[in-house]
């Protein structure tokens, strides 16, 4: 019997310290849940907060002048045989290269690029016709827009100028200027996002992520109906946008 007792005894305690032993893992994976969640939960507030962002333009805008000028100068000539067209064309390329020696260019400023000769009949009539074209490259614009402006010189002398005859201004610096007005465009869209934060009561934080927009050149005074657009002067705008996202704090 006292064997019996001892043997329930010691059966008992093991019973009594694996109940024990299970009620303490309950206990921990209790405060684990609970703990895990409240980690769970702070992260998804996190999570929101970090969503929390605005997305706002900046803009920088830069007047340029030109530093290129290309004319390209169409011209043809009509006669009944190709000999008295050539000929006409010839005098042509004459008076050219005097206009443009008498606006300040040296003869080897004006280079020819271009010759088609095309004739057709009607009526038994053959008539041909000699298309010549002649270009004028400058970085000299103040003298390219004095020549531009005695076109009709040309026309008076009897030069028949084709469609396409124009004087094209360019701005190649275009690269030497981009970091700057890329910064200028970013600085632009914070204080925009500055200014929403303030008005909704939180700070602006870091960027979230950004776009560069692409640089536009137009003319400086806007493109006039019926002009030949922002090619035909020299004094320009360029004008970039750049998308910016912050985070808010």
């Amino acid at each position: 019997m006292t064997d019996e007792y001892a043997n329930k005894g010691w059966l008992g305690k093991l019973t009594a310290n694996q109940g024990k032993a299970w009620l303490a893992g309950t206990g921990l994976l209790a405060a684990g849940l609970v703990g895990g969640g409240y980690l769970m939960g702070d992260g998804l507030v996190r999570m929101k907060q970090a969503d929390r962002a605005v997305t706002v333009r900046g803009l920088a805008e830069r007047e340029v002048t030109a530093d290129l000028a290309t004319w390209t100068i169409s011209y043809s000539a009509k006669a009944g045989d190709l000999q008295s067209a050539q000929a006409k064309a010839d005098a042509d390329t004459k008076a050219i290269r005097a206009f443009f020696g008498s606006v300040g260019f040296d003869g080897d400023a004006v280079q020819p690029t271009g010759a088609n000769v095309s004739q057709y009949s009607n009526e038994g009539i053959t008539t041909y016709t000699v298309k010549q074209r002649m270009s004028l490259r400058t970085t000299d614009i103040k003298k390219a827009e004095a020549a531009i402006k005695r076109q009709f010189d040309l026309v008076k002398q009897g030069v028949e100028l084709e469609e396409g005859s124009g004087m094209a201004f360019t701005y190649t610096k275009l690269n030497a200027i981009k970091p700057e007005m890329i910064a200028q465009a970013t600085k632009d869209a914070r204080k925009s996002a500055e200014q929403f934060a303030k008005d909704s009561g939180t700070d602006v934080g870091s960027i979230k992520s950004a776009t560069q927009g692409y640089f536009e050149v137009t003319a400086r005074d806007g493109d006039s109906e019926g002009g030949w657009g922002a090619s035909d002067t020299p004094y320009k705008k360029v004008r970039v946008v750049t998308t910016v996202e912050y985070y808010l704090d």
